[in-house]
């Protein structure tokens, strides 16, 4: 390995380092905090993620010197850095299987640093650029639709491992020219396809992850965005991008790199995993329950006021007819409507002769 290549390598260690410091300080930093808007301002949270910024910035960087495999599996490997710091600053527990995985991460890594040859620079045709971008449209299409219809969380952290692989992908294949200044190499980047890809990639192998996390158990759903993220891209680089091999070590670098995502996976369901996750935000710390207190005796009602009787005639304002009923003043109330007509006419007077005149 060149000079160069122990640079990008110290980098890329460097970022695995980053990775696990985020994870711990993020963890930190939610535990200080009683909600979500406190734990996204608050300075350990913020700073965790400026070293997941500072570790992937440091990863591109390094894929333009070392093989994809070498970086994501080491990358990988900072399952190991995150569970040892878990138990030191988060008192997490460890189980004896964790120890070994992370004995066989450091092995496993220490191999793959040591297989890893010389790599050129990769040519990128026209072709290679129209695939790359076509394969991050089409992963935006593909984790789009597994969100839609719901698809299990493994399948939804698939599809963001293979994104943040495809970034890896697209870092190894960015086009910088050799000895420009500052100036020239970010207008190129700027003017490259191939930069929109990488930005799209990350940003949708970020978003499905989160996605995976918050509707899935963070033990299954790491283990298969990490076995993703290594293995498929591995495979493409060396295939199509031309990442090869130190002579007589392919071997024992196949061997490493699976060591490396088993024991990634066994480290993705220690306690000291979900101790550190983070699903963007903590959940409300619920409401404590308030002591039972004694029942009170209940007060006795105030007696109601004793209003005074009306007197005088009653009146009727609801029932049948007749509403208003005058009251008894001494004369008889006959039980029919005939009883109220007017008495009987006197009878008419008539002339009598006087008895002299009839004498006569």
């Amino acid at each position: 390995m060149t000079g160069a290549g122990w640079v990008a390598l110290s980098i890329v260690i460097f970022g695995s380092l980053c990775y696990a410091t985020a994870s711990i300080l993020q963890a930190l930093g939610a535990r200080k905090s009683s909600g979500t808007a406190q734990t996204m301002a608050h300075p350990l949270y913020l700073a965790g993620i400026f070293f997941d910024i500072l570790a992937w910035v440091g990863a591109i960087i390094a894929l333009q010197s070392l093989a994809v495999y070498v970086v994501e599996s080491i990358l990988a490997g900072s399952l190991a850095l995150t569970v040892l710091g878990a138990r030191i600053w988060l008192g997490s527990r460890l189980r004896k299987r964790d120890s070994a995985a992370v004995l066989v991460t450091i092995v496993s890594l220490t191999f793959l640093a040591l297989s890893a040859a010389p790599q050129h620079e990769v040519h990128t045709p026209g072709e290679l650029r129209f695939a790359l971008c076509g394969a991050a449209a089409a992963m935006v299409l593909v984790g789009y639709g597994a969100v839609k219809v719901d698809a299990p969380g493994g399948v939804i952290a698939a599809c963001a491992g293979l994104s943040l692989g495809g970034a890896a992908l697209v870092g190894r294949s960015l086009p910088i020219p050799e000895g420009a200044g500052a100036g020239e190499t970010a207008l190129t980047l700027l003017t490259e396809p191939l930069t929109a890809a990488l930005l799209v990639f990350a940003g949708t192998g970020m978003t499905l992850y989160a996605h995976a996390l918050q509707h899935g158990d963070v033990g299954p759903v790491t283990a298969i965005h990490w076995t993703a993220e290594v293995m498929a891209p591995s495979v493409v680089a060396v295939v199509f991008l031309g990442d090869t091999v130190r002579e007589g070590w392919l071997l024992p670098a196949g061997i490493a790199c699976v060591l490396t995502v088993g024991a990634a996976i066994v480290l993705a369901t220690a306690p000291a995993t979900h101790a550190t996750h983070v699903e963007g935000a903590p959940a409300e710390e619920p409401a404590k329950a308030l002591p039972p207190q004694a029942p009170r005796p209940a007060l006795g009602a105030p007696p109601l006021p004793v209003l005074p009787q009306p007197t005088g005639e009653r009146v009727i304002w609801w029932g049948p007819p007749p509403i208003w009923r005058p009251p008894d003043r001494g004369r008889p109330v006959e039980p029919s409507y005939r009883a109220l007509a007017l008495p009987a006419a006197a009878p008419r007077f008539v002339w009598a002769a006087p008895p002299s005149s009839r004498r006569r």
